[in-house]
């Protein structure tokens, strides 16, 4: 090569207008919008206050259906070591007939043992029914970020999965995979 030609290749004869690429484009221009346009202090406020109330009421359905499955499926548990605390004498002592004549010390000893010893399992069992549940119901794509309250135009996540929280989309299309 010819000394001019280095002299092309050098980084001081760029212009100023040259700007190298930061990050890699997005393979999708539809998602993004630009320039993004940023909302006004109360306007970005009050989308702040929309999106944490709609997080607080995924919250709350996340944690009312967990409730209702753990109550329902801890209910023998619960059902067992309740009875063996009842009529234990040292503990309540009832004077119901079933405590006198069916369950004695020993008995609700017995109970309280195993009302304790199946609820490991059962602790298990629930939680994996809520986790599939969960997952079958897109539960935890109703959560947004509050960053999407400081722009205009951007679309929800619920919004692109196809529904509320994506349950259209899962009706709409089974998805298989090899495990």
């Amino acid at each position: 090569m010819s000394d001019q030609e280095i002299d092309d290749y050098d980084g001081d004869n760029f212009s100023d207008s040259s700007h190298t690429i930061q990050t890699l484009p997005p393979y999708n221009m539809e998602d993004q919008l630009l320039p993004m346009e940023r909302r006004s202090t109360c306007g970005c406020w009050a989308w702040t206050c929309l999106v944490v109330a709609m997080n607080s009421l995924a919250f709350l359905l996340n944690f009312l259906l967990m409730a209702a499955i753990f109550s329902v499926v801890l209910l023998p548990a619960i059902v067992v070591v309740y009875f063996g605390f009842q009529c234990h004498s040292r503990v309540l002592h009832s004077t119901a007939y079933y405590c006198q004549t069916i369950l004695d010390d020993n008995s609700s000893s017995a109970l309280i043992i195993l009302g304790f010893v199946i609820m490991s399992p059962l602790i298990v069992v629930s939680m994996a029914l809520y986790c599939s549940l969960a997952r079958r119901l897109h539960l935890f794509l109703c959560f947004q970020p509050c960053a999407r309250a400081m722009y205009k135009g951007v679309k929800w996540r619920w919004y692109e999965e196809g529904g509320l929280c994506g349950c259209v989309k899962e009706w709409n299309h089974h998805v298989k995979a090899w495990v």
